[in-house]
């Protein structure tokens, strides 16, 4: 069974985040292959957790939502692929920034 991006709940305060693609031609012309670019900091959230638990057990709610541009760590998260496509599992202490318009 194939994995979806709609189908990938997180889980406390997880976030599914799809990084931007950055351009791989410099101006030059010159072509970068993946091992010369640098990891991207920014992306698009696809889905989020229902939060962390607080010492009372009590839901903190997320400070994002699904849809936001966000920037985060950048060695923060964890890679995985689906629908073939580099996706991010990062928590909501790595999120450092919502991008506005």
């Amino acid at each position: 069974m194939a994995t979806t991006a709609n189908k990938v709940r997180p889980l406390s305060d997880y976030i599914l985040v799809e990084p931007a693609q950055k351009e791989t031609t410099l101006p030059s012309g010159i072509v970068l292959t993946d091992t010369a670019k640098e990891k991207p900091q920014e992306g698009k959230i696809i889905s989020i957790g229902p939060g962390r638990r607080d010492e009372d057990g009590d839901r903190v709610p997320m400070d994002v939502k699904v849809g936001d541009t966000v920037m985060y760590k950048k060695w923060g998260g964890t890679e995985i692929k689906i629908d073939g496509k580099d996706m991010l599992l990062v928590k909501e202490e790595d999120i450092l920034a919502v991008v506005e318009g």
